[in-house]
């Protein structure tokens, strides 16, 4: 390692000790091998800190907290004390795959535009590997749309630069606790370009533990003022009032069971479909989002009647333009049908 590394990577730690370990594995497993690990401790009461500190890797340097200060105070602990000219975000139970830093890092220094580059991931449950609930390809037109109304990044997957986001202050803020990183990317995106890796370099660990699974009231509370000063800053007070909806039914994955909801949800997406345009986007990403307004209106209308809520007639009767009929399967939706009437009846 160098004296000043060239990637730091930043995580907080609570409670890991089970998990950590292949972690902190696929870490050392990267074939650059020019970084560094800053571990703030967030006052564990397991043996997270022995496992930090029993690999005597020079390379990983632990701080500890005497007090549980929830993992943006510990993530921008860690980030004050980084040293490498990228960041690389990595939360203790996902897993780096060994190509990872060293693409991202070539990505970076070829393309001097790119604030903060992402990879596509996958989705680890136990020895489990199935394919990712991201959008993909990602290009970054499409990031910038997927941005108005979802969080399309994996922590675990980003590296960005760290003369940008010293520039921010605070580098996560608190008062957007579990939607730090989504509203990480939004600020960074300032200073330049957003892109992805379209490889699966990262593998997101999905288990009872994780605490972005629990889609919480403050996760929610905070998610929504997100979305909401976002839409506000672009379109004012025609900005529509969506934000509820998009956290619920999109981010949360509520089933929707009401047509009256549906339409608004996507007569708001609309308006800020119409304005994204106007912004000078090309015909090739504009293709890309309408293809993700189709996709999205038909999972949505899927799980709505799957879940005996919303009649398919009413669904289809309240499709939005870009949801092309091409990207439903006529199997699967009558299946849906079915498998709706028989929940309802139950109820």
């Amino acid at each position: 390692m160098s004296a000043v590394p060239t990637v730091s990577v930043v995580m907080a730690t609570y409670n890991g000790a089970a998990l950590l370990p292949e972690t902190l594995a696929s870490l050392q497993a990267q074939r650059f091998a020019d970084w560094e690990l800053v571990a703030v401790d967030d006052g564990s009461q397991d043996g997270t800190v022995a496992v930090l500190r029993g690999l005597r890797d020079p390379r990983i340097r632990v701080l500890e907290s005497a007090v549980n200060g929830g993992p943006v105070v510990a993530r921008n602990r860690a980030f004050a004390e980084a040293r490498g000219r990228y960041i690389a975000g990595l939360d203790q139970d996902d897993i780096s795959l060994p190509d990872r830093f060293a693409r991202q890092v070539a990505w970076l220094e070829a393309n001097p535009a790119t604030v903060l580059v992402s990879t596509a991931t996958d989705c680890l449950t136990g020895e489990r590997v199935r394919p990712g609930q991201w959008p993909r390809p990602l290009t970054p037109g499409l990031i910038d749309w997927l941005m108005l109304v979802q969080n399309p990044l994996v922590w675990s997957s980003v590296l960005f630069r760290a003369d940008a986001a010293r520039r921010l202050v605070p580098f996560e803020r608190p008062e957007c606790r579990y939607v730090e990183d989504f509203d990480l990317y939004h600020r960074l995106r300032a200073f330049g370009r957003i892109d992805q890796i379209d490889a699966v370099l990262t593998h997101y660990r999905v288990h009872a533990g994780g605490a972005s699974q629990v889609f919480n009231g403050t996760m929610t509370a905070h998610a929504e003022t997100l979305l909401r000063d976002r839409h506000a800053a672009l379109l004012g007070s025609a900005a529509p009032d969506i934000a509820p909806l998009l956290v619920r039914y999109v981010m949360a994955k509520a089933p929707i069971g009401n047509r009256a909801l549906l339409r608004r949800l996507f007569d708001g997406i609309g308006v800020l479909r119409d304005h994204f345009a106007r912004q000078g986007q090309d015909a090739e990403t504009l293709a890309l989002v309408d293809r993700e307004i189709s996709r999205l209106w038909w999972r949505l209308c899927r799980a709505g009647v799957r879940s005996g809520r919303l009649p398919l007639r009413h669904a289809l009767r309240a499709r939005p333009a870009e949801a092309a009929l091409a990207d439903a399967s006529t199997a699967d939706l009558v299946t849906s049908s079915v498998i709706g009437a028989m929940r309802a009846l139950r109820r």
